[in-house]
């Protein structure tokens, strides 16, 4: 931080019912003209569309609405599409053509959020004529804000790249993680790429070092040596880093630690790529313990930030329920999202016990929808019927099918809660046959780069 009309057939919007009690109702929301919050936390699950949220939700308690965020007063829907791109409801409910047509990726979908601007697809924080863009973390970092970014995916990957850096391309790896690891004034960055260890969290024979800055880049961290200023003192700052599960676990309650960099003993993602049947149901194949939950990783980040008394803006992003969407394993995705929803509880839990939703917003959204997910036998190519995903009760493996290893043009829930939160309401984009008002996911940064400039 730095001083100075389509038949419905059976979907709904997840409705706001048997929610929990320390969740605000809508008469806690602000009105549009409300103070800016002090700590802003964006959470994201990567690929993750309505249909992701009711298989996990089916499987999950046999039923929708139980989620946390599901009561929250600012339910949305939410377009992704990139620069050049679009979307028609009318066209998104009847042909599949249409909305597996060029969709957005994870970079460019996350540098709109980043910073209110859409660009081209592999765009890490720059826009479609390459030249960098303010993103909400850098503008909230040069006001005395304490910034962030934690992921279940490498800490490299798009989505905490574009809240970070500028880059022509995603796959730069090493260029991103040495801009954020050696240059960045981020107070705290936490994700898998541990060179040292595969994807089961075995030691590698052979280190891969691309996901965090290349080899010189980590010895540096190891040695102490890596941190550029993060207060603005003109001192580097070096990063302090957290490896083991149990020393991230205890960050939570640790005390005044000024900068924490967290690689888990995992080369890809915490859990989804770990050895095992990968089409086995939820929960079956036994989990990686020596790697922290998201939950965990992300109570560690907010109380490492939390000691800045100017406040914070982190964003946590379930980055797996992507990589299971582009795989189609159902099993695995469940367990992903689920994952996420617990750390949305979690974060909740801690808003409460920290200063209540008048002091802080949350964000519970996606990037973008992943494997176009349904229920069985919708209709393929051309003019599609679409099905609901189907409930088969409390744990078991819900009606479900992929039509696609990629992304699509899906609308995508959005949900915010907290002081601010029913600003959003003013960028309503249209309204879809379907999902209802939906907002474009360019008015996430553009909202909070209105809070950070009051």
């Amino acid at each position: 931080m730095r001083f100075p009309s389509l038949l419905i057939i059976g979907l709904i919007f997840l409705a706001g019912c048997n929610s929990p009690q320390h969740t605000p109702s809508a008469k806690d929301i602000s009105p549009l003209q409300s103070p800016a919050p002090q700590n802003v936390i964006i959470m994201i699950a990567d690929g993750c569309g309505f249909s992701q949220i009711e298989a996990a939700s089916y499987y999950q308690y046999g039923e929708l609405g139980k989620q946390p965020y599901d009561s929250f007063a600012v339910k949305l829907a939410m377009s992704t599409f990139s620069a050049g791109g679009d979307y028609l409801s009318d066209s998104a409910w009847l042909s599949m053509d249409y909305i597996l047509r060029k969709p957005t990726d994870s970079a460019a979908a996350a540098t709109a959020m980043a910073t209110g601007h859409k660009t081209y697809n592999g765009a890490i924080g720059v826009d479609v004529n390459k030249k960098p863009l303010k993103n909400i973390l850098e503008i909230a970092d040069s006001l005395g804000k304490a910034t962030g970014v934690v992921t279940t995916v490498p800490l490299s990957h798009a989505t905490p790249a574009a809240f970070s850096v500028h880059n022509v391309s995603r796959k730069n790896y090493a260029q991103i993680a040495r801009e954020m690891i050696l240059e960045s004034p981020l107070e705290v960055i936490m994700g898998a790429g541990h060179p040292d260890y595969d994807a089961g969290g075995k030691k590698r024979e052979t280190a891969v070092y691309d996901k965090v800055g290349g080899r010189e880049t980590w010895e540096k961290v190891l040695a102490g040596r890596a941190g550029a200023d993060a207060d603005g003192d003109g001192t580097n700052d070096p990063w302090t880093l957290v490896e083991k599960r149990g020393d991230i676990r205890d960050l939570a309650s640790s005390g005044d630690i000024k900068r924490v960099l967290a690689v888990p003993y995992a080369g890809t993602t915490l859990q989804e790529e770990r050895p095992g049947d990968v089409n086995a149901d939820p929960f079956v194949v036994p989990f990686n313990e020596n790697v922290p939950t998201l939950s965990e990783m992300s109570l560690a980040a907010l109380n490492v930030l939390n000691t800045n008394h100017g406040g914070f803006y982190l964003m946590i992003e379930g980055g797996a329920v992507d990589w299971a969407g582009h795989a189609n394993r159902p099993g695995r995705l469940i367990e992903e999202e689920i994952a996420f929803n617990k750390a949305v509880r979690a974060v909740m839990q801690w808003i409460e016990a920290h200063g209540g939703w008048q002091k802080n917003l949350l964000i519970v959204t996606g990037d973008h929808e992943t494997g176009l997910l349904s229920g069985p036998g919708m209709k393929s190519g051309g003019r599609m019927t679409w099905k609901p995903v189907g409930n088969k009760g409390r744990g078991k493996l819900p009606g479900m099918e992929f039509h696609s290893d990629y992304h699509s043009n899906s609308l995508i829930p959005f949900f915010a809660s907290g002081t601010g939160s029913s600003r959003f309401f003013a960028y309503v984009a249209g309204e879809d046959s379907v999902r209802g008002k939906y907002i474009d996911n360019t008015a996430i940064g553009r909202v909070l780069k209105d809070f950070l400039r009051e």
